[in-house]
């Protein structure tokens, strides 16, 4: 067994971490931050994230019809959207489909807001459909490590209204476990509670890979210690609330110790 502590910060890190309304995002974008495409050189995301979105596209021929609309956006940008759809759209629409300012996934790197190509294309409210390439987009999507993060019949649950081009990168197996489910964010950071590490674990089949994930609680007062067997590969994210999410592939004839932000 290899043991090792995880600061109280890191608790803000990670591709799992949860960032909306009551949980603000307290970090920095820290992984490097890359264009989607050349040609569109301003919307970036995380590097990871970014791959993996152009790989999806790839995989279903979709840049012809799809099109990035916003990524990552500093406190500043996320400000004056916000300051701006007030004065142009008013308090109630500015409140239903735009982020308080310290409190959006855009400024984490992790999201991405994506629009059908057109002559015009709304930013705040691009058109996304659940047809044709966006739909075969949407289908797709977990495979990748994306979740469609503001879904209808959530919005009380997630506090924002219903946004179908709002996709945020999560990583797998975790986008598969919420997709099956049909989980947001919020819910699945409190279900994966039901899985404390090192009692039980959430099991999740992809392919040949068995996937654990479980859930550790973050000393309130010091550095969290942990113990993990060397020999399994894992990912440790935090959830910006109070702990940590672990995810472990348990395969055969494998020592591989890794230790990687989700």
């Amino acid at each position: 067994m290899t043991r090792f502590f995880l600061s109280k910060d890191y608790i803000h890190t990670g591709s799992l971490i949860l960032v909306n309304g009551e949980y603000g995002f307290v970090g920095k974008a820290a992984e490097e931050l890359v264009p989607i495409q050349e040609q569109l050189s301003s919307i970036k995301i995380q590097r990871r994230a970014a791959v993996l979105l152009s790989n999806l596209i790839d995989n279903i021929h979709g840049w012809k019809s799809i099109i990035p609309v916003s990524g990552w956006r500093s406190f500043k940008e996320q400000q004056d959207i916000w300051d701006n759809t007030r004065k142009e759209s008013g308090l109630e629409f500015t409140r239903k489909y735009v982020a308080v300012p310290g409190h959006s996934e855009h400024q984490t790197g992790l999201a991405i807001d994506l629009g059908l190509k057109q002559d015009n294309i709304d930013f705040i409210c691009p058109e996304f459909p659940y047809s044709g390439i966006c739909q075969t987009f949407r289908n797709k999507a977990a495979e990748y490590g994306f979740i469609e993060r503001y879904p209808a019949g959530k919005e009380h649950i997630t506090g924002i209204g219903h946004e179908p081009w709002h996709f945020r990168y999560v990583g797998v197996p975790h986008a598969e476990i919420m997709s099956k489910n049909q989980l947001t964010l919020e819910e699945y950071i409190f279900f994966i509670k039901q899985f404390p590490y090192g009692q039980k674990t959430y099991r999740a089949l992809l392919g040949e890979q068995e996937m654990h994930v479980s859930y550790l609680k973050a000393d309130p007062s010091s550095n969290t210690e942990l113990e993990i067997d060397g020999c399994i590969p894992y990912s440790i994210s935090g959830n910006n609330t109070d702990g940590f999410i672990m995810t472990e592939w348990k395969q055969r004839n494998r020592c591989k110790t890794e230790l990687q932000r989700a």
